[in-house]
This record gives structure tokens, C-alpha cells and sequence, in this order.
């Protein structure tokens, strides 16, 4: 069974940066598309960016320009550097890996417990 623990999450002020990490662990990590999702109160799950095997990134157009994911294959490890932090980032924060076949629909992987984020104005 795929399991993922993130890290990193915190309290900070507007404008301050933040790095969350997820540890991925069972799975080969080269067949799987990794993400970062949020969840805000009162608010549907959400991607905030996604990595594929290859490297091919997609963004979601609130944190484009702010926020960098990447991966490292070596520790099974994937990253979410944000920075210029604002208010409405405060969320969640999910790891999920899935299939690259599988990559439309993150529901049919696996989901990490999620790292509470609080930007504070």
C-alpha cells in the first residue's frame, strides 16, 4: 500500500515562504504522477501543482510564479516551495501520487493525512 507523509506546514505571515515535503513509501516511483492539493474550510480539494515522472509541471494559476514543485527520485521525495505567501493559500495541504495511466483522476490514488498551512495577513 502506497503511503505518503507530509511535512512542513506551519504559521507564517503574508509574504514569508515555507517548504512542505512528502515522503513516499511502497510504490516505484518513477510510474507515478506526484501532486500537491489543498483544502480550505468550507472548500472543495483543490490541485495546487503536480509533477510528472519526466519533469512536466503543471501549476494551478493561483500559485503560478509563487510556488515551485519538484521531486527527487533518489529519496522518493517530492517538494512544495512556497513562497509570497498569502492569506488565501491557508488550506490543507495533500500529497497525492498516482499512476501515470491514472493521472486524470487523483482519487484513484493514494493521499497522504495533509499538513495544515496558515498564512496569517
Amino acid at each position: 500500500q502506497v503511503q505518503l507523509v507530509e511535512s512542513g506546514g506551519g504559521l507564517v505571515q503574508a509574504g514569508e515562504s515555507l517548504t512542505l515535503s512528502c515522503a513516499a513509501s511502497n510504490l516505484k516511483f518513477s510510474l507515478y504522477v506526484m501532486g500537491w492539493y489543498r483544502q480550505a474550510p468550507g472548500k472543495e480539494r483543490e490541485l495546487v501543482a503536480r509533477i510528472t515522472s519526466g519533469g512536466s509541471l503543471d501549476y494551478a494559476d493561483a500559485v503560478r510564479g509563487r510556488f515551485t514543485i519538484s521531486r527527487d527520485h533518489a529519496r522518493n521525495m517530492i517538494y512544495l516551495q512556497m513562497n509570497s505567501l498569502k492569506p488565501d493559500d491557508t488550506a490543507i495541504y495533500y500529497c497525492n501520487a498516482v499512476r501515470t495511466a491514472a493521472a486524470h483522476d487523483p482519487n484513484l490514488g493514494s493521499w497522504g493525512q495533509g499538513t495544515q498551512v496558515t498564512v496569517s495577513s
